[in-house]
């Protein structure tokens, strides 16, 4: 009973193996095949033709990372727009009103975020 309820996942495990055996192949052709000659610049960091200055660790300031989640939290607020913008007529007003509330806890978060200053772009 069990044996031939998991038959039908046979595909999809064959699919797996296959692929990533295709992938692990891919891979080693390519490491056997490319030519490797390193030398000093070849491993150098690149920048654009430029120079390196100073450690590739340096730190970077905390800013852009607040600048990133919010991009992101508005970013998933698109996400969620579009679907429920084309099917609004059919799912209703309560649906309608979880989306206004959705839209304020974001408006919330964005005064939040400007009142303590986040998105100023001031160092």
């Amino acid at each position: 009973m069990l044996l031939s309820g998991l038959s039908s996942y046979i595909p999809v495990l064959v699919f797996m193996a296959i692929s990533g055996a295709i992938g692990f192949l891919m891979l080693l052709i390519g490491r056997l095949w490319r030519p490797s000659h390193p030398y000093k610049e070849k491993l150098s960091p690149y920048e654009c033709g430029i120079e390196p200055e100073g450690d590739a660790w340096e730190r970077v300031i905390p800013r852009y990372y607040v600048y990133a989640m919010l991009f992101l939290a508005f970013d998933v607020e698109a996400l969620f727009l579009f679907p429920w913008a084309i099917v609004f007529d059919k799912i209703g007003w309560f649906a309608f009103i979880e989306m206004v509330l959705f839209i304020i806890v974001l408006l919330i978060g964005l005064v939040y975020a400007w009142a303590k200053g986040a998105l100023d772009w001031r160092y």
